[in-house]
């Protein structure tokens, strides 16, 4: 999965992004105390250490900042800035409940990291605690810049509308209750010799299996590589998860290779399994 190639109309709207970027969202006035411009020219980027820096006008920085979310690299919500890949909600229906796939958000991490420890502590699943460090590591949860690759999605259970009050004029609105119950997470890699695959996993929180959430999260993962230029995703996983490796065969990925012995569940030596799905027709 292909870095992006990221332009920029300067080099403030270029700081700007990369400091939300790499903090995954923030205050628009924390983002414009931080990506300060000299005093002598507000122009051009301060140099630390050598001339006085101040921040720019509130004007100037808006601007760069509407021409950033007109331009699909930033965007505006709950009052912060963050990166929101330009990605499609969609809505599915099971027999018992709706549920949307949906771009996550910084907002999402911490659950997100919370749920895949939880499908990893059932055994089956060992690279997902490597992807939670990575979630809980790490300042942002979607990356985009020239080094780094990484989207997730999430499953979001739609529950029932309930009724509640705006405090700030009394009037009442319908609000849905929602609960995130799978992910899918993509990272793409900046070696060259690898930048064209991706490294996919996928999980669904126990409750909600069996009604096709992790087909329908597979499907938007792959198509979100696909629309990125990726050639080959791929995953590894114990001998010992049968659903996994089901759930991928059917959805035409190929098995690669097994290493034997590979990791040791419970005290017991379980062989990998190398996964993958070709999207160049190969």
């Amino acid at each position: 999965m292909a870095t992006p190639q990221l332009e920029f109309e300067s080099d403030v709207a270029s700081r700007i992004y990369r400091y939300v970027e790499r903090h995954g969202a923030a205050d628009p006035e924390e983002v414009r105390e931080q990506v300060r411009v000299s005093e002598s020219a507000e122009s051009k980027p301060a140099r630390s250490g050598t001339e006085p820096s101040v921040r720019l006008p509130v004007g100037e920085f808006n601007a760069h900042v509407e021409r950033l979310t007109d331009e699909g690299h930033l965007t505006e919500r709950d009052g912060k800035l963050a990166v929101e890949p330009d990605a499609e909600t969609e809505r599915h229906e099971t027999d018992d409940f709706a549920y949307e796939i949906r771009p996550a958000r910084e907002s999402d991490r911490e659950t997100v990291a919370r749920l895949i420890r939880a499908v990893a502590a059932e055994g089956a699943i060992v690279v997902d605690e490597r992807v939670a460090d990575a979630i809980e590591r790490d300042d942002a949860l979607i990356r985009r810049n020239e080094r780094e690759s990484r989207m997730v999605f999430v499953a979001e259970k739609l529950g029932d509308e309930t009724e509640r009050e705006d405090g700030e004029n009394g009037n009442k609105a319908d609000e849905v209750d929602r609960e995130i119950v799978g992910w899918v997470y993509l990272q793409g890699f900046e070696l060259p010799a690898r930048d064209h695959t991706a490294e996919l996993t996928v999980g669904v929180a126990p409750e909600y299996r069996e009604r096709g959430i992790g087909g329908t999260l597979l499907e938007r993962g792959m198509a979100w590589a696909d629309a990125e230029d990726c050639r080959k995703v791929y995953q590894s996983l114990p001998a010992t998860n049968d659903e996994a490796l089901e759930l991928l065969e059917e959805h035409g990925w190929s098995r690669e290779a097994t290493r034997a012995d590979h990791y040791k569940i419970e005290g017991e030596l379980v062989d990998e399994v190398q996964m993958a799905e070709r999207l160049d027709g190969e």
